[in-house]
């Protein structure tokens, strides 16, 4: 009898969770939708008796589940008890963005029953803490389209079984204006280099123009910075590796995420590929004004 690969899907209402779980049918998952927790080491039995028919399993468990959910974590460790592997897969999304999403799409919050739609968000994020903290993977889909989110699913759940076991390395730039991205697992601080803002023929350029490039790149301070960065960077890499971890999100942030930022993330990027390493180059803010 052999144990399929399990996936709980969690998080916020309204971060993506069916965005997700469509991902995950493309790449093969047998996907079941809002399972109350009491039932999943029974199907997780019913699964592992099915002769290998079934391998990858999606199960999502949110706050739809009612009371049910109140015992989610007591059930995972059933599954636990009972030899079951599995992952936690958790979606969340800014406050901001969820009360946007839940206007221009005119649905109502699964807890919201008189309109207060920000403070049952609160609510719900609070009734999650739990089960966020024993996530193997949480994605922040505050910034991404469904593409993005699309891609993420593939590059984590998805492809050759070899190179899904090599580190998906994520380098992406932002501003700090905007906020830390949440899912970072390195943040790298670069406003203590000279800001191309100020210099009005680079100003409504980006890092991924070839003048604001030479302009970042060409300063002492810059190249002694990425020499002692990239050593750092790839000193970790490894250790990581040997842990097991599966993903590493490394976060460069100057002040709006347009220059700086962005040159760095390319560059870095760069130099890991070229390395051999499996990357994915983003940068979240440089379309903002």
């Amino acid at each position: 009898m052999s144990s399929p690969r399990l996936l709980i899907v969690t998080g916020m209402s309204g971060a993506g969770k069916t965005q997700a779980v469509q991902s995950l049918e493309d790449l093969g998952y047998f996907c079941v939708d809002n399972l109350p927790p009491a039932l999943m080491p029974k199907f997780a039995e019913l699964v592992s008796q099915s002769n290998g028919k079934v391998d990858k399993v999606a199960l999502v468990v949110d706050i739809r589940g009612g009371t049910f959910f109140n015992q989610v974590m007591e059930f995972l460790n059933d599954l636990s008890k009972q030899g079951y592997r599995y992952e936690i897969l958790f979606l969340e999304a800014s406050d901001e963005t969820l009360v946007r999403r839940y206007k221009e799409s005119r649905r109502r919050h699964p807890l919201d029953a008189h309109g207060e739609v920000l403070e049952v968000i609160r609510e719900e994020r609070e009734l999650l803490r739990e089960i966020r903290g024993r996530a193997n993977k949480i994605i922040d889909t505050s910034n991404l389209s469904n593409v993005q989110l699309k891609e993420q699913i593939i590059s984590q759940y998805g492809g050759d079984k070899e190179d899904n076991n090599r580190l998906l390395i994520t380098v992406i730039s932002f501003g700090y204006k905007y906020g830390i991205p949440l899912d970072s697992d390195l943040v790298i601080d670069v406003r203590f280099l000279p800001n191309p803002h100020y210099i009005p023929e680079l100003r409504c350029l980006t890092g991924n123009d070839e003048p604001v490039q030479r302009h970042v790149l060409s300063k002492d301070v810059t190249k002694e910075f990425m020499e002692k960065f990239i050593d750092f960077v790839t000193f970790l890499i490894p250790h990581y590796q040997n842990e097991g971890k599966a993903t590493l999100m490394i976060a460069i942030g100057c002040t709006g995420g347009m220059h700086r930022s962005v040159t760095l993330a390319n560059k870095l990027g760069d130099v890991l590929s070229e390395k051999g390493y499996r990357i994915n180059v983003r940068h979240r803010d440089i379309m903002r004004v």
